[in-house]
């Protein structure tokens, strides 16, 4: 099975662009499955309604979240869809669940959205990821193999030893929020596919998906940055593609795309 990961949504000409290209990206690449990271979709910070079903009518079958889930009131009217998923390891009695089982075809798909702890600033009430996952993959009945973890955090090294952590017994481990491609994707000795971050559909040359000129005070001025502006450079997109093997749940490929 061929899963297709969309890195962080930033802003809602990123959500106009992806609704435009995804379809063809799909065709192209013979994608099986869709997952996209929209806690950012929202001018960046958090997620309506009307784009989140943008998302889903483009061809995203999940849409994983982070930080910013809460950043607009009406998440609150649609977090408990199946097809949306918010950081298991959130405090416990938060609206929402951090993963989901699709059935696809003759599988059930699992996918898992989790938060990081290291230098995450703003990042309030959440759990140990580590356990939260290792407590969920006990929930999960046992004769489902394909089962994927959006890891949105923002330590490199984190990110490393949760793919370490579940090697072997999840099929892929990809990370998001830092919204830069890494290039360091690896099929891990006991075949879970891990890279460091998957990117972000977002503008080119920008400050994360803003605009450069505002967020280049912060570093001038020694100013804290108060609002955020899209930059209005051409889209690029960036995601990787994961080859699952049905029967074992094994990764047997991973590449970065980026479309820009």
């Amino acid at each position: 099975m061929r899963i297709l990961a969309i890195g962080d949504i930033v802003g809602e000409r990123a959500v106009e662009e992806l609704a435009k290209q995804l379809p063809e990206i799909i065709k192209k690449n013979r994608i099986d499955f869709t997952i996209a990271n929209a806690e950012n979709a929202a001018n960046g910070i958090g997620l309506t309604r009307e784009l989140f079903n943008k998302i889903i009518e483009a061809g995203a079958e999940v849409v994983t979240m982070g930080n910013h889930t809460w950043g607009k009131q009406e998440i609150y009217d649609f977090i408990d869809d199946n097809k949306i998923i918010r950081p298991a390891n959130i405090t416990k009695g938060m609206p929402g669940k951090g993963y989901t089982i699709i059935q696809k075809g003759n599988n059930k798909i699992v996918v898992i959205n989790l938060i990081g702890r290291r230098m995450m600033e703003g990042v309030y009430d959440s759990n140990n990821p580590f356990t939260a996952v290792e407590e969920i993959l006990k929930e999960i009945e046992e004769d489902i193999k394909i089962i994927i973890v959006d890891f949105h955090a923002q330590s490199t090294s984190e990110k490393f030893n949760m793919a370490y952590f579940l090697d072997g017994k999840v099929s892929a481990v990809y990370g998001t929020h830092t919204h830069v491609q890494t290039a360091d994707e690896v099929i891990m000795p006991k075949g879970t596919a891990f890279i460091t971050d998957i990117g972000m559909a977002g503008a080119c040359l920008s400050s994360l998906g803003c605009e450069v000129e505002d967020t280049l005070k912060c570093y001038l001025e020694d100013k804290p940055l108060n609002d955020d502006t899209m930059s209005t450079n051409p889209i690029m997109i960036n995601g990787c593609l994961f080859d699952i093997d049905e029967t074992t749940g094994k990764a047997q490929e991973i590449k970065r795309i980026h479309i820009s």
